[in-house]
C-alpha cells in the first residue's frame, strides 16, 4: 500500500514488463535450466558480453551464445547499442496456472 501510494502522490507508477507463453510447456521450452541460470547471473548485473556471461556461469561461449540467441528472439534479453547483452531487470515472477482438465 505505500507503494501505492507514493506513486499516487508523485504520479510515478513503477512500470513492469511481461512476457507471456501460450503453454507452461512452451515456457519451459525457452526457458530451459541452463538458460534460467544464465537470466540469474544477469539479473541486475546490467550490460556484459556473452564471453563475460559464459565466464559468470562456467560454460562453453558457443552454448551461451545458443542460449543467448533464443532469448533475444523470446524477447527476454536485450542487446545495447555496443553488443552487449542485458537482462534489464531487478527481479523475474513467474507464474501460471495449473487446472484440472
Amino acid at each position: 500500500m505505500d507503494e501505492f501510494s507514493k506513486a499516487w502522490r508523485t504520479g510515478k507508477a513503477e512500470r513492469s514488463a511481461r512476457i507471456s507463453f501460450a503453454s507452461p510447456e512452451l515456457l519451459w521450452k525457452v526457458l530451459t535450466a541452463k538458460r534460467w541460470q544464465l537470466l540469474r547471473v544477469l539479473c541486475g548485473a546490467g550490460p556484459v558480453s556473452i564471453r563475460e556471461a559464459a565466464r559468470r556461469v562456467d560454460r562453453d561461449v558457443k552454448a551461451v551464445h545458443s542460449d543467448v540467441t533464443a532469448l533475444l528472439n523470446a524477447g527476454v534479453l536485450d542487446r545495447t547499442e555496443g553488443g552487449e547483452i542485458v537482462f534489464p531487470y531487478d527481479a523475474v515472477k513467474v507464474e501460471f496456472l495449473l487446472q484440472a482438465a
